[in-house]
């Protein structure tokens, strides 16, 4: 398992292969966001906050076109997410042209779950991806589970912490009931329960005394993190 808790980005049109992934993937403790195809891929990156995901898993081959063209495009508008190619497209020729693109590895299948998440590791050092998150005075140490602000610790529960970290990583984005569902709890439907309001309730009581008012409900949306609107009438 990971050192840090990684946001990933899975692009493959093999539904079984992203089912395989995706439950190992999680299984190691990261966060997986799956797509069919380049197009709806460059949609979730480009509407996604930046710094929304660690790495992005690419094949070469998808039915609306290349794994390359998404990579150009990606490079081509400045977006230097780590790309790892998973793909059985293994020739030389293919792998030196998915490293000229600007991919940062390049994984043949059939291949060994072990050794793909030492690549995953390799390139996350090698981007110097901090297992400490910063923003607008909080602080999430993501292997110690611990959160500071101006140098005071901050005590919550584990549910709390992965709310909290979910809001960071949004950046300023609104996060939708279904949204947190996923991301905090793991589920795909809502259970026609308040779990999301209670656990936002708590949350805010606990972050009070640093940065009052910080999550902000948007009505008919969601909840969003905002420090520094603490204060604001």
């Amino acid at each position: 398992m990971l050192d840090a808790v990684l946001n990933l980005l899975l692009v493959d049109d093999d539904p079984k292969f992203r089912s395989f992934m995706r439950r190992g993937l999680e299984e190691s403790g990261m966060r997986v966001e799956v797509v069919e195809n380049g197009a709806r891929a460059m949609s979730v990156l480009t509407e996604s906050a930046p710094g929304s995901f660690d790495l992005v898993l690419l094949d070469v081959m998808l039915p609306d076109g290349s794994g390359w063209t998404l990579l150009e495009n990606l490079r081509g508008r400045g977006d230097a997410t780590p790309v790892i190619f998973v793909t059985a497209r293994g020739a030389v020729e293919e792998r030196i042209k998915g490293l000229k693109l600007g991919a940062d590895d390049y994984v043949i299948k059939p291949f060994e779950f072990s050794e793909l998440l030492a690549r995953i590791e390799a390139v996350r050092r090698r981007h110097g991806n901090s297992t400490v998150l910063e923003y607008e005075g909080l602080r999430l140490d993501l292997v110690r589970h611990v959160v500071t602000c101006r140098g005071q610790r901050i005590d919550m529960s584990p549910r709390e912490f992965e709310l909290l970290l979910a809001l960071v990583r949004a950046r300023g984005r609104v996060l939708e009931r279904g949204e947190l569902l996923k991301q905090v709890w793991g589920l795909d439907a809502d259970p026609g329960t308040n779990i999301v309001n209670v656990l936002v309730a708590r949350l805010r009581r606990r972050l009070e005394p640093w940065v009052p008012d910080a999550i902000r409900t948007v009505v008919g949306s969601g909840y969003v993190l905002d420090p520094s609107a603490s204060g604001r009438p």
